[in-house]
Order: C-alpha cells, then sequence, then structure tokens
C-alpha cells in the first residue's frame, strides 16, 4: 500500500517541488490550501502535477478543520509548510504572522497528538530563527537569536515541535532551512524580484530595479534540492533537528552580478550602501539602485549553515551551485518575459 502524505502550503514553491518528489516516489499526496487560493496553482501547473495532487481545503486557523482532516485523510506523513512567508511583511502584520506561523502550528500538533500519534510530523523551521548570529556556521547547537516578527514565529513553532516530541513521543522533525529558492519563487522575495526585474530590463521592458540592502549576506540552496531533505528527515527511526544549507554565502549584490550576466546586462556598481547604485555601462543608465526605506527595521547581515548533520545521518548532498541556482531562475523568467507571462 502506498504511503500518503499532507502537504499543508501545497500552492507555495516548496510545496510544489515536494509533491512531485513524492508522487515520484509512489505517494498519495494530499494538498491543503486555503479558500480563495485557487489562482496560486500555477505552481503545480508548471511541474506538471496539478491534477495528480488530491486537493483540500485547509485552514491552520481553525482547529476543527485541521483536526476533520487528519481524520478523514488519515496521512502517514503531515508536511507543514503553510505559513505566512515573507520575512519583510511580518513587521507589517506581525499578529497575523505570528498566529498563522506559531498558533497554527500547534494546531497541527495538537491534532496529530489526538487523532494518530503514529504520523510523522515534519515543520518547516527557517535560518531567520538564528537572526543576529555570532557564530561564523550556524548549527543545530547555535544559540537563536530572531530578528523580525517571523523568526521569532517560527522558534516558537520549533519549540513546540520540540516538546511534543519529547512530552507526546511524537516523530517530529524540525527542518532549519536556509535560504533556498528556485524559479517558482514568488515575485515577493528579493531573489525573484531580482531575476524578473534583470529579464524585463535587458528586453526593454523596465527601467530599474530597486532594492534594500544589497550587503545582505544569505546561504542560498535550490528548493528541489531542500525538499529532498524533507523526505529523508521523516524517514529517520525518530524525529530529529537538522540544518539544510549549502555552506556558503553570497551577498544580494553577487546576486544581482551573476544574475546579470546571464541577462546580458553588463553592469558596474558606485556608492556607497544608502546610496549603492549599478550603471549599464553601455548606456551609463542607472538600472539598479538602493532604497533605504526596503531597509528591514532590524537586519540580519549574514547566515551560514553548517548542514554536516544531515550529510552525516541524511545522506544529504546539495546538487545546484550558486551559478546554476541563478542561471536557473534568470532563464525562466527570460522565457517568461518575452512571453509577456507574469507569475
Amino acid at each position: 500500500m502506498s504511503k500518503r502524505a499532507l502537504i499543508t502550503g501545497i500552492a507555495g514553491q516548496d510545496g510544489a517541488y515536494l509533491a512531485k518528489l513524492l508522487l515520484e516516489k509512489g505517494y498519495r499526496v494530499v494538498g491543503g490550501f486555503r479558500r480563495g487560493g485557487w489562482s496560486e496553482f500555477w505552481r503545480l501547473r508548471e511541474m506538471k502535477i496539478e491534477n495528480d495532487v488530491e486537493l483540500r481545503p485547509f485552514e491552520l486557523m481553525e482547529y476543527s478543520n485541521v483536526q476533520r482532516t487528519l481524520e478523514k485523510e488519515r496521512p502517514d506523513e503531515v508536511y507543514n509548510l503553510a505559513a505566512q512567508s515573507f520575512v519583510g511583511l511580518s513587521f507589517d502584520q506581525p499578529i497575523h504572522t505570528t498566529t498563522t506561523n506559531a498558533i497554527g502550528t500547534l494546531h497541527v500538533l495538537e491534532a496529530i497528538r489526538m487523532v494518530n500519534k503514529e504520523i510523522r510530523f515534519y515543520q518547516a523551521s527557517s535560518s531567520e530563527m538564528f537572526g543576529k548570529v555570532t557564530d561564523a556556521l550556524q548549527s543545530e547547537l547555535t544559540r537563536f537569536h530572531p530578528r523580525s516578527p517571523y523568526g521569532v514565529a517560527k522558534l516558537f513553532a520549533h519549540w513546540a515541535t520540540v516538546n511534543y516530541r519529547e512530552a507526546h513521543g511524537l516523530h517530529g522533525t524540525n527542518g532549519i532551512l536556509f535560504n533556498h529558492e528556485s524559479p517558482l519563487r514568488g515575485q515577493e522575495f528579493v531573489t525573484r524580484k531580482i531575476t524578473l526585474g534583470l529579464a524585463r530590463i535587458s528586453l526593454g521592458l523596465q527601467q530599474e530595479l530597486v532594492l534594500g540592502n544589497v550587503k545582505a549576506c544569505r546561504d542560498w540552496g535550490f528548493a528541489g534540492d531542500y525538499v529532498d531533505a524533507m523526505w529523508r528527515m521523516l524517514q529517520q527511526p525518530q524525529g530529529d533537528d537538522f540544518v539544510v544549507a549549502t555552506g556558503q554565502t553570497h551577498s544580494v549584490e553577487e546576486f544581482v552580478d551573476a544574475g546579470a550576466r546571464v541577462a546580458g546586462v553588463p553592469l558596474e556598481w558606485r556608492g556607497e550602501l544608502a546610496d549603492r547604485e549599478a550603471i549599464d555601462t553601455r548606456t551609463g543608465a542607472v538600472v539598479v539602485r538602493v532604497d533605504p526605506q526596503l531597509f528591514r527595521p532590524a537586519e540580519v547581515d549574514t547566515v551560514r549553515g553548517d548542514a554536516s548533520k544531515a550529510r552525516r545521518l541524511l545522506g544529504w548532498e546539495p546538487t545546484v551551485a550558486f551559478p546554476e541556482l541563478v542561471a536557473l531562475m534568470m532563464e525562466a523568467d527570460l522565457r517568461r518575459a518575452r512571453a509577456g507571462v507574469d507569475l
């Protein structure tokens, strides 16, 4: 009999990649989505799996709905990917972010405890929980110091998962995933904003790209690699916590440079942090500009993950390097821009 998995947040980037992976492994995949979110299924269509996933209305903030869904679907594994996932927005909507990301996770954990404690549970933790780091590398033992309402809410959900594992014997696992991107990223995220903006600039459809702190550094990996780590975690005998990262960091400015090379836009940077800008050396026109209003109230300057535990226990390795990742995203947005497709 095939395993059955419930993925909350099926319409997101990770949900689509994970659903495809599980389908290829012979799972029956149930995807939870918020009512009114049908337009967001473009990722499932891009992956050509929209008709293979069993879609169910699912609301994290309605406990009775969560419990009924578990009782009806009887999943072997639950991957909790649903969240208010935009860090910047969490400063403007801290209460919504906290109730969704923290209390919503608690609803799923409690429903599993009540319905079937044998269900294996994956919680999408985040490198944003580390926040203001003092160590060069962040591992499962690194002290947490979140710098955003998003990071704080994710930390609550992380410790709730640990608590249900220790207090109630649930197979609960936290995947502390560092930044992971793909052509399925939403336009509200800086990486996709960059690749889409550069694609439009290269085709004469947009004049400039406006960004926040281009000196911020992140450990960027490929979402397709990271969902493989999620699956591997739930195949372990007991629940545990795992950092998933490449161990390499690049600045937002480096991301812009890598994308510009693929797009054929030669850049030259000038100015300091708040006045930083890049010109197209062919025309002298400013095509990338920094706007200090886009800086976060409390910035996370640099994070870099130590995934040695995942490598050792899960046999996981990233397969897509930074230049390949940027090229994948850049080429996808060039195709979309040429076709007039807005995703």
